[in-house]
């Protein structure tokens, strides 16, 4: 049922009335009475008879006879739940998008006419548009329809997803047109890359941690991989971080596997578009599903291969309970379904080296020649060399190498990248007397300037200080302490007069430029492909990534410089990229050698000797002071559970963390749901978070 409630997240039986028999099929919505209430619930399951020895109510309604809710899916879902110490209606509100009654009433229509106009017959040689296939609304695994006295079970059970077999690869409906495998030229920069695709043509199931070589055509490289997984019968999943990469691997799925094949699955696309989109898969009428992180739980036929592209970014993390993590999620539906899987970045992740390490994954690399002949030329300034010629280089915000090779790159007509990790004009100032941090007067937080003729104002509460004066010395002038990308490309354009200069960033993110001499100044992740390639690439303000009080602060940094660095030209073709920091930091050393692998297996050893994830399971407990304590009391913790804290969340709350070994993971988030649910049942009026393996720990 959908109710949110850990002590609820269970099975119930209920009877099937008469008049329902035909629509009470598994994956349907339904209403159920609970406790005086209608709610709304699945149906994964019917049976003859029931466990249950008190007397069953009847199903009210059947919201839909559409099967929305595949079987593996739902397997899925119990499994995700199961890790991530959450319920499993918390984790179906993710996995199926809300019902649009008017988009399914138009494809079941459409479903239909399609179905009459094809009986008898071999079926359209077109590929079929989205919506307009077969009528799959059986669950093709399950058992027929049971008489109406029958039981219907509203969630699946543990132990259920525990035994269950992986989908075969014959469930599931047909996709039209046969697809020839790709050829593998794109992957033979990687002595394993055509052994890759050969393994999944053949129907088999590899795991490869890929890192891509700088300039890579990372879509045109997964669309590869998922035209292997087709043409070896088998349907794929791909899960990018944001819109503008779906919108590339869009593009090269389209130019590689032909229109109709596959679906874009994203939040930004609106409920009707996105539902139809889903409605498309479950049915089967095409074989791949590409998105954004709405798309992890997507059902897809046959699955043969699911794919993640830069796992370390953020945005893969759902900031819905249970919080799961889209590289996890795939990685749990590669094993319970037997499907390949592939994770690729120009970085990678400590998990993702912890999968090479233990052997689940083997890693898909360029050899050190082909990567020195890719890269571009890297630099940093704060070494001894350049110190030596550029004393001022040490505090400089631009130091003379940085600026020489942005003019350089500007002289010979290509566009030069600058990379800022602060958005905005200046997000933090200073006392021009004695450098003190601005502050709010009314609630303390850190005064910006929204732009040069603007007012000082708070980014906590926004309240305007116009009047501000330094409470330690009465100084009214203001400096710049932190510079973002406006006001860096206001700088920049005075400095390179007659250039053309163009930002991306929150406000606006571009795709793309063209290859001519102009300058971008860009936040992470924002960065826009040049055509042709960067001349330059500029990295600036690196202590803003480096001194981050985070576990992940080197390892985002450096994902942060090779996605940028990745855009710049090859060093033969006069590709040059400038890090300002010192060249001796470990993440530094990494973007000079492009050697992400280097770097993951010092991270991963780091944190094993430390006891940090992903060497170990960890969760965090926040909330009040005392419904923290009662949670933990309640929880029978494992043996080796180790407790850290408290320490203070914000101003009311308080947080734990509990830590234990790997091997120890599943009793850690049994025993934290169980005491949820005790806290749940006795109506606790003080909530707590619970939260497994949280991406920020400090």
């Amino acid at each position: 049922m959908d109710v949110p409630l850990a002590h609820l997240d269970r099975p119930f039986d209920y009877l099937v009335p008469a008049e329902l028999n035909a629509d009470a099929t598994p994956g349907v919505r339904v209403k159920v009475r609970f406790a005086g209430q209608l709610v709304d619930g699945w149906l994964l399951s019917r049976g003859d008879d029931s466990g249950h020895t008190g007397r069953l109510a009847y199903l009210e309604k059947v919201v839909s006879p559409e099967p929305v809710l595949a079987p593996e899916v739902a397997r899925l879902a119990r499994a995700v739940a199961d890790r991530y110490a959450g319920s499993l209606a918390d984790v179906l509100r993710l996995a199926v998008p809300p019902r649009h009654a008017r988009v399914e009433k138009d494809v079941r229509a459409r479903a239909a006419e399609a179905g009459a106009a094809g009986a008898g017959g071999d079926g359209p040689a077109a590929p079929p548009t989205p919506g307009s296939g077969p009528d799959a609304a059986s669950d093709p695994a399950g058992p027929e329809v049971t008489p109406p006295a029958a039981s219907a079970a509203v969630a699946a059970s543990a132990a259920s997803v525990a035994e269950a077999e992986p989908a075969g690869p014959g469930a599931g409906g047909e996709s039209a047109g046969p697809v020839a495998p790709p050829d593998p030229h794109g992957w033979r920069d990687y002595p394993a890359g055509p052994a890759l695709l050969r393994a999944l043509t053949e129907g088999r199931a590899p795991r490869a941690v890929w890192s891509a070589l700088p300039g890579e055509d990372w879509p045109a490289r997964y669309a590869e991989a998922v035209a292997a997984t087709v043409a070896g019968g088998r349907g794929a999943l791909v899960v990018v971080a944001d819109n503008r990469d779906l919108d590339r691997l869009d593009a090269a799925l389209t130019a590689t596997l032909g229109a109709g094949r596959h679906v874009c699955l994203s939040a930004a696309l609106g409920p009707a578009r996105r539902y139809r989109a889903f409605l498309a898969a479950r049915r089967g009428d095409v074989p791949v599903v590409i998105g954004t992180r709405a798309a992890m739980f997507a059902p897809v036929d046959r699955l043969g291969l699911v794919a993640i592209w830069d796992d370390g970014d953020d945005l893969h993390a759902e900031p819905r309970a249970p919080y799961p993590h889209a590289r996890e999620v795939l990685l749990t539906r590669a094993q319970l379904g037997a499907a390949a899987a592939l994770v690729g970045g120009y970085a990678r992740t400590a998990e993702a080296q912890l999968l090479v390490e233990t052997g689940w994954a083997r890693e898909v690399v360029a050899d050190r020649a082909t990567v020195r002949a890719r890269m571009p030329a890297i630099a940093p300034t704060g070494d001894d060399p350049q110190l030596a010629r550029d004393p001022q280089a040490a505090t400089a915000r631009l130091p003379s190498l940085a600026w020489t090779t942005a003019r350089d790159a500007l002289r010979a007509d290509r566009p030069v990248l600058v990379q800022v990790p602060r958005r905005g004009y200046l997000p933090a100032v200073a006392c021009a007397d004695c450098r003190s941090p601005a502050r709010c007067p009314h609630c303390a937080g850190p005064l910006a300037l929204p732009s040069a003729a603007g007012t000082p104002a708070c980014r906590w509460c926004g309240r305007v200080a116009a009047a501000y004066a330094c409470p330690h010395c009465g100084g009214r002038r203001l400096r710049a302490s932190v510079t973002g990308a406006r006001r860096t490309a206001e700088e920049l354009g005075r400095a390179f007069p007659g250039v053309p200069v163009r930002t991306s960033g929150r406000e606006e993110v571009l795709a793309a430029v063209p290859g001519g001499a102009g300058l971008v100044i860009a936040t992470p992740g924002a960065e826009p492909v040049a055509d042709g390639g960067y001349g330059a690439v500029l990295l600036l303000d690196s202590w803003a990534l480096l001194t981050r009080a985070d576990l992940r602060a080197g390892e985002e940094a450096l994902r942060r410089w090779l996605a940028a660095a990745a855009l710049a030209r090859p060093g033969p073709a006069g590709g040059r990229v400038v890090v300002v920091a010192d060249g001796a930091l470990a993440p530094v050393q990494a973007l000079l050698r492009w050697d992400a692998a280097w770097f993951a297996e010092r991270e991963l050893a780091e944190r094993r000797e430390l006891g940090f994830p992903p060497a170990v399971r960890m969760a965090s407990v926040t909330g009040q002071p005392a419904a923290v304590a009662d949670l933990l009391a309640e929880a029978r913790l494992p043996a080796e559970a180790e407790l850290l804290g408290p320490v203070p969340a914000d101003a009311e709350r308080e947080r734990m963390l509990v830590r234990v070994p790997r091997a120890r993971a599943a009793a850690l988030a049994e025993a934290l749901h169980s005491a949820a649910g005790v806290r749940t049942a006795r109506k606790a009026a003080d909530p707590v978070r619970l939260q497994v393996d949280p991406l920020a720990l400090f």
